[in-house]
């Protein structure tokens, strides 16, 4: 499986990302003549250029400015006329509905009525589609980003005034991890975030793989503090440990009892955390107490501390990011005396019973669980020794 890995560490945007995929060994005379057949009337060109020293592409849309607005139905009427690929089509309509519905949220419409204004331009259409076309020729399987640089200070729109990131990009973000660092100026775009969050299917840290080219794709300003530009790392998953950030979510409670405990643990496991643990701490003035810890997506961290505000007595949470490192499994049937038992098998060989396939058949059956385990352990060695 082909990986591509955004590292928005200056921002993202539409062009930088098609200029770091031209880079990255995309064909530009494929992207040309795919974005040609769009239209517009436009020209497109790749040029070489240096940010901070670094060797980077710079993709450039040129049109006569103009100040036409267009809807959702029209574009999308575009991309389906024009002379792409059927997953090119698809992954650049879900962008576009997805940018639609974010400004349809952020200024009260629906999203028929939206007027695209510069995502509707030439450019931006360029740009989407470019990129999904970039993907598509290098034979992209998954799409994984980083945290996200948004920038800081204002922009200036159609509508006046606004802080970074605009409230279309900040819609579109929600939910994934983003920061702000350097320049006072908007790194990431509605574009360049509509991209990301339609056909990203994790953010977080690399992901393990065997790395086959990287590109960078420059950004329109040069800065002091950093080189602007969009880095893509593209390579085959090595089969290695799975790498992902994940937030941990922690509280020390003196005041609650049991009960409570283990209701906020069956509330917070069914709302999406990937582990909770209690283990006992001496706190203040020798007081015993218990440590909660969760373990969640970093998406879901502020969900898990809502309901350990909720349903704990504790007045405080400490939450921080960490890295987490899991084998990669499959999951495979096998036939037991009392029924039939998913096992959790890895690339390295080790395997466990799924419990919740044990737990019913114990119920079922009136088995001890213990019984039913070592059935299914028996059956599984039986068969790879075969």
């Amino acid at each position: 499986m082909t990986i591509c890995y955004l590292d928005a560490f200056s921002g993202l945007s539409g062009d930088m990302l098609v200029g770091a995929l031209a880079d990255a060994g995309a064909s530009t005379a494929a992207l040309a003549a795919g974005l040609n057949s769009l239209g517009t009337g436009a020209g497109f060109r790749f040029e070489k250029t240096k940010r901070r020293g670094i060797t980077a592409t710079k993709f450039h849309v040129d049109c006569e400015p103009s100040h036409h607005h267009r809807h959702l139905p029209h574009i999308l009427e575009m991309i389906g006329r024009a002379g792409l690929s059927a997953r090119v089509k698809r992954d650049a309509e879900a962008v576009f509905r997805r940018l639609g519905e974010a400004e349809a949220r952020v200024h009260g419409i629906a999203v028929e009525k939206v007027h695209f204004h510069e995502v509707g331009a030439v450019d931006s259409i360029a740009d989407i589609v470019g990129a999904c076309m970039g993907f598509d020729l290098l034979g992209v399987d998954e799409i994984r980003c980083s945290a996200v640089n948004v920038g800081s200070g204002t922009v200036t729109a159609d509508h006046g005034v606004m802080p970074v990131p605009a409230p279309a990009t900040a819609a579109l973000l929600e939910g994934r991890p983003v920061y702000s660092r350097g320049p006072a100026v908007e790194l990431t775009t509605p574009t360049g975030a509509a991209i990301a969050t339609a056909l990203a299917s994790d953010f977080g840290v690399l992901p393990p793989m065997k790395l086959r080219a990287t590109g960078y794709g420059a950004g329109t300003r040069d800065f002091e503090e950093h080189a602007n530009v969009l880095r893509v790392l593209i390579g085959e998953a090595s089969g290695a440990a799975e790498a992902t950030t994940v937030s941990v979510i922690e509280a020390n409670i003196d005041d609650s009892t049991p009960e409570v405990l283990g209701f906020a643990m069956e509330r917070l496991l069914n709302a999406g955390a990937l582990d909770v643990t209690f283990a006992p701490v001496v706190m203040k003035k020798s007081r015993p107490g218990t440590l909660v810890t969760v373990v969640s997506r970093p998406e879901a961290r502020e969900e898990m501390a809502r309901l350990l505000f909720e349903e704990t007595t504790t007045l405080g949470v400490r939450m921080y990011d960490a890295e987490r490192r899991v084998q990669a499994r499959e999951s495979e049937e096998i036939e037991t005396p009392h029924g039939r038992v998913r096992m959790k098998v890895s690339r390295e060989g080790n395997f466990a019973p799924e419990y919740e396939d044990c737990r019913r058949l114990a119920l079922e059956r009136g088995v001890p669980l213990k019984e039913i385990l070592a059935e299914a352990n028996a059956a599984w060695l039986a068969r790879v020794k075969k």
